[in-house]
């Protein structure tokens, strides 16, 4: 009897049917198609880039890193996500804060507001700050008489990045916040604590990771971004030229050694990135099943 009771406990408690599991020939299809698709849209294209960067050898690499033109533009690709990175960390603090512990008129436009930028075309963005900005837009002269340059210059430049970037942290913040509550924050307010305590105390620590998180990701496209930044930029080569369009304009001269080269280097940035999200996100998936 004993040892039936040992047997029935040692036994799984719920066993797959052939009803409930798929034949092995349909999953090995499945797992095929999956590795054949991540090894040919991602896998290949990220190996070509590095061997083509180093098809010539590593002195002509290094060169084409060093030149003049390609410093200024990874000088300038780091500035603009330095700037627009910061503003985009604010901006989401705030529109995740006001939305998830407050109730105001508007609360629903806002939130549409801040999924613009994933329905509107980069390429349209820019424009729209060309016709704002440019010479024949709406403060053109104005710019032109106390000699503001916005178009062709940094500072468009920063704003297109912040209008394609400033969805990322408010995103990854709105539903943690809004699981969250705001119990505690009320309970801390009753215990005489400020605003300002209340938010270093009580709420950043609850979003630290989710908020590294949105950063990571709006680091990772302010770095990357093509379409809006090239529509504002001038092409302006040592002036007004990111990574991308560096790779851009080298590719379109045959230099593809060069070209590949600075490619190559936005992709181990985008592999790094890569790194430190997969890191963030265990982090924050492990701090919420310790809360839950």
């Amino acid at each position: 009897m004993a040892g039936y009771v040992g047997k029935s406990l040692n036994k799984p408690r719920y066993q797959s049917s052939s009803a409930t599991r798929e034949p092995t020939w349909v999953r090995w299809t499945l797992l095929s198609l999956a590795l054949g698709f991540f090894v040919l849209f991602l896998v290949l294209p990220l190996a070509t880039v590095f061997i083509e960067a180093f098809r010539k050898g590593w002195d002509v690499y290094l060169a084409a890193l060093v030149e003049s033109d390609a410093k200024s533009a990874i000088f300038l690709t780091l500035t603009i996500a330095a700037i627009s990175v910061p503003l985009n960390l604010v901006f989401g603090v705030s529109a995740a804060w006001a939305i998830t512990k407050f109730e105001f008129r508007g609360k629903q436009l806002l939130i549409t507001l801040i999924d613009l930028p994933f329905s509107v075309s980069p390429v349209v963005a820019g424009l729209i700050y060309v016709l704002i900005f440019g010479a024949q837009g709406w403060f053109g002269d104005w710019l032109f008489e106390n000699d503001i340059k916005v178009i062709f210059a940094i500072p468009g430049m920063v704003l297109a990045t912040v209008f394609v970037t400033f969805p990322f942290v408010a995103r990854e913040l709105i539903p943690l916040m809004q699981a969250q509550g705001k119990e505690e924050e009320e309970a801390a307010v009753v215990l005489g604590a400020s605003g300002w305590q209340t938010f270093w105390h009580i709420t950043l620590p609850n979003i630290k990771w989710a908020l590294l998180y949105g950063v990571i990701l709006s680091n990772a496209r302010a770095m990357g971004e093509f379409g809006a930044v090239s529509v504002v930029s001038g092409h302006i080569r040592g002036m007004t030229n990111t990574m991308p369009l560096h790779v851009e304009i080298l590719y379109n001269e045959y230099s593809f050694a060069a070209a590949f080269a600075v490619a190559s280097l936005l992709a181990l940035l985008a592999l790094v990135t890569l790194v430190i999200k997969t890191f963030v996100e265990w982090r924050l998936q492990r701090d919420t099943v310790i809360e839950s």
